[in-house]
């Protein structure tokens, strides 16, 4: 539309003529919006908000007397409030591109008085305190035509031939020097120790490998040993067969040989001698009866021929006695005692010679017959001899 005008979005429009600005200014100022400016009667121009930037480059000498080439960036803009729209337009409007030669020689001067007030190692070591201090030294003034600094950066510090930054660089070289070597002495150790380890593992894949070939080597010899052996070894088993079954027939053939020895010769005689033995048994059962038949006649014809015998024995007692020279105490009455004595004692020998008849049945009866004849003279009176003075029982009867 005619006569309606709009900024761009990094500039300011200042109209001229008709009503003063904000605070007195002789133009408005509009941003971000159009306006309708009557033509011939108002006058507009536009003020940039962009970013602008100026360079310094300024021989600074230290604290310590050491000039010092110093070489900056600064980032500057026009501020987007009204106050500082009208402060830069005030100055800038006609010829814009002075901004940035004002920013430089402002920032220039701070740079020399605060580079004046440090040492080259504060300089060289800390140079974000050296921006920030320009920074605040240089609002004040900026903000009064109008400008903000966005950044302050230092890019050089030369000390030209002096040398100063050299040396003072020197020990940290020298640490930085030994640290490298350091650092390659230690790689080239890793570098040697990785190689042997490189060298130990190709030794033992090596050695592995020569035990696996050598293992192979062996399995195949031991394969083909036994396949050679194979025929060998089939032909020996056969044999080996052959000789355990003849030796079984063999031992068949001698159990059956034993089996008929024993049919032909064993049993028989065995059969033989138990019959002997059976014979034998009753041959002496029937021995042993005759004995005991005819021990048992002897016992009675004994018993009888005793019995017949003892008046006789007796007698021959009684006769002894008269003959004898015995004194008699108590007249017919001792007399008697000694008869009945002699009566009683008969009786015992005849008791004895049972007991031994019965206890001794295996002897003959010649033995037996023997003993009954020699009984009487056991009861015949001693012949006189010495003194003969003896009584029955052998003890001495003294008148």
């Amino acid at each position: 539309m005619f006569g309606y005008r709009v900024p761009a979005p990094d500039e300011a429009m200042l109209i001229s003529g008709g009503r003063r600005g904000l605070g007195g200014a002789p133009f408005r100022v509009v941003t971000g919006h159009g306006k309708f400016v009557l033509p011939v009667f108002r006058k507009t121009r536009f003020l940039t908000l962009s970013m602008c930037e100026a360079e310094v480059t300024e021989t600074c000498v230290t604290k310590q007397g050491i000039a010092l080439h110093v070489r900056a960036v600064i980032a500057f803009k026009v501020g987007n409030d009204h106050e500082s729209i009208i402060n830069a337009g005030q100055r800038f409007l006609s010829d814009q591109d002075q901004m940035s030669v004002l920013t430089g020689r402002i920032f220039a001067g701070h740079l020399r008085a605060i580079i004046g007030s440090m040492t080259v190692e504060e300089i060289v070591t800390e140079r974000q305190k050296l921006a920030a201090e320009v920074l605040d030294t240089s609002k004040i003034e900026m903000a009064k035509i109008g400008l903000i600094v966005d950044s302050l950066q230092i890019q050089s510090i030369d000390d030209g031939d002096t040398g100063y930054i050299e040396a003072m660089s020197a020990p940290h070289k020298a640490a930085i020097q030994r640290q490298a070597q350091i650092a390659q002495a230690q790689a080239t150790q890793a570098s040697v120790e990785a190689e042997q380890v490189a060298a130990r593992n190709q030794a033992e894949y090596a050695r592995q490998t020569a035990i696996v070939k050598a293992e192979y080597s062996a399995e195949v010899d031991r394969a083909q040993a036994q396949a050679a052996q194979a025929g060998p070894l089939a032909q020996a088993h056969a044999q080996q067969e052959v000789l355990l079954a003849q030796t079984e027939l063999a031992q068949r053939a001698a159990q059956l040989r034993q089996q008929q020895l024993v049919a032909e010769i064993v049993k028989p005689a065995e059969a033989e001698a138990e019959r002997i033995k059976v014979l034998a048994i009753a041959d002496a059962e029937r021995m042993k009866i005759q004995a005991e038949a005819a021990a048992s006649h002897d016992r009675v014809a004994l018993d009888r021929m005793l019995i017949d015998q003892l008046p006789l024995i007796v007698k021959e007692a009684a006769g002894g006695l008269a003959g004898a020279n015995v004194n008699v105490l108590n007249g017919a009455d001792g007399l008697g005692e000694i008869a009945a004595g002699l009566v009683a004692q008969g009786l015992t020998i005849l008791d004895s010679v049972r007991q031994n008849l019965n206890g001794n049945n295996s002897e003959g009866r010649s033995e037996k017959s023997e003993a009954l004849l020699e009984l009487p003279g056991y009861l015949r009176t001693p012949e006189k001899g010495g003194d003969g003075n003896e009584s029955q029982d052998g003890s001495s009867a003294k008148g």
